[in-house]
């Protein structure tokens, strides 16, 4: 089982960036899917969750607005679109899969599966 994030890179304040979170090794369609990221020296956040058929979303009160989780699941992937990026959207990206059947969480300790994490940074 694989999560592989993708998309990640060098923006600057006010681009955007579509981030990918291809799953492999098992189909996660019936999985509640969620981003969290990391900046140096801090705690990994909640970023966004969506629950297993796209119907329901979340987001962190510091994205609402700005980013959008999608997913397709034709093609078992996840998706966070970011737009209108701040320097303090800057972190290690970070895509996760709940158990079967779970619902949507912003604890990252109640996601089972992780990726390997995309950087974003945002600077001029």
């Amino acid at each position: 089982v694989q999560l592989q994030a993708s998309g990640g890179g060098l923006v600057q304040p006010g681009g955007s960036l579509r981030l990918s979170c291809a799953a492999s090794g098992r189909t996660f369609i019936a999985n509640a899917m969620g981003w969290f990221r990391q900046a140096p020296g801090k705690e990994r956040e909640f970023v966004a969750t969506i629950n297993s058929n796209g119907g329901t979303t979340y987001y962190a009160d510091s994205v609402k607005g700005r980013f959008a989780i999608s997913r397709d699941n034709a093609k078992n992937t996840v998706y966070l679109q970011m737009n209108s990026l701040k320097p303090e959207d800057a972190a290690v990206y970070y895509c996760a899969a709940r158990s079967l059947l779970s619902a949507i969480s912003m604890r990252p300790g109640e996601y089972m599966y992780w990726g390997q994490g995309t950087q974003v940074t945002v600077s001029s």
